[in-house]
């Protein structure tokens, strides 16, 4: 287990933004590998905590462009389950970020356990986009963005498999599977505004 998780952040964390994309097969194994021998459950005690970051997207196994890792942009994941908010964002790298990107904002929370005696790890956080659109910086404590309301017509939600303090791997409504890293040089409260 631990020299899976430690070969697949090498892949994640080796070269430029999309490098592990090129390794599909061979990350995709590991994912596997850690999601059958370390499963998480996000009911247990500090794991809600633990999940509540900045991830950046390192590999997907989506087609998509934009659900991909790509040198040309950092596609973060904020969450703060704490607050039951959450933001996807694209946006240029480096100095650049600043101008800021395209981001899609969402409410988020927990799915109720089925019963207390289930011995399925509670994994699924459901997911309800509210907004999406042009996210800019900050002009003092106005932030410059066009956005518009989402119309979700689908329930979302992204299943939580494996949780570590640098490592996530979930799972998309859509079977998509995803792998990120926290990035602990960014802040939730620097993308996320209060409500």
């Amino acid at each position: 287990m631990l020299k899976a998780r430690e070969e697949l952040l090498a892949l994640l964390r080796g070269g430029a933004r999309g490098e592990a994309q090129r390794q599909g097969p061979r990350v995709r194994e590991l994912i596997h590998e850690l999601e059958r021998t370390s499963p998480v459950d996000l009911a247990a005690p500090g794991a809600l905590e633990l999940l509540e970051g900045v991830w950046e997207l390192r590999w997907s196994s989506s087609s998509q462009p934009y659900l991909q890792a790509v040198p040309w942009l950092e596609n973060l994941q904020i969450l703060a389950p704490s607050r039951g908010r959450a933001l996807n964002l694209l946006r240029p790298p480096g100095q650049l970020a600043g101008l800021g990107g395209i981001a899609v904002e969402a409410s988020i929370q927990l799915e109720s356990s089925p019963g207390d005696n289930s011995p399925t790890p509670q994994q699924r956080v459901q997911v309800r986009f509210q907004r999406g659109g042009w996210r800019g910086p900050l002009l003092g404590t106005t932030r410059l963005q066009l956005q518009r309301e989402v119309q979700q017509s689908f329930p979302a939600w992204l299943d939580i498999t494996v949780l570590t303090e640098e490592l996530r791997l979930c799972r998309g409504n859509a079977g998509t599977i995803f792998a990120l890293l926290r990035r602990p040089d960014l802040a939730v409260a620097d993308f996320l505004d209060n409500p």
